[in-house]
């Protein structure tokens, strides 16, 4: 996670939230594998698809969530834009947004979960 938030960070995105699933869990005495959540966006891109469909501000800003299974590895997900704009039927006028918001947040992905 920390990698896929400096990456958020650095491509001048604003990170709303970092919750950490698993510390609220041991707060109340009770195990969670880690498992964190960000919640990150950019209004610029963001506003004008809420201004076409307003219900997407349920599922906007976007986000993350790294979590550790069993095993003890570490998985990354996130709902892809364009599963989010036939979710709230975001006509085809606004494709352009939503393919720019996919390549990037798999862009941000990629980075996060590649070794350097």
């Amino acid at each position: 996670m920390n990698r896929f938030e400096a990456e958020v960070r650095a491509r001048g995105m604003t990170v709303f939230a970092h919750i950490d699933h698993a510390a609220g869990a041991a707060a109340v005495g009770l195990a969670l594998r880690p498992t964190e959540l960000l919640i990150f966006g950019n209004a610029k891109s963001g506003t004008p698809l809420m201004q076409s469909t307003q219900t997407l501000g349920i599922d906007l800003p976007l986000k993350a969530l790294v979590w550790q299974d069993p095993l003890g590895t570490a998985w990354l997900c996130y709902n892809d834009p364009a599963f989010l704009a036939r979710r709230h039927g975001l006509d085809g006028a606004d494709n352009t947004t939503v393919n720019a918001m996919a390549a990037v947040l798999e862009a941000i992905a990629s980075k996060a979960t590649t070794r350097p």
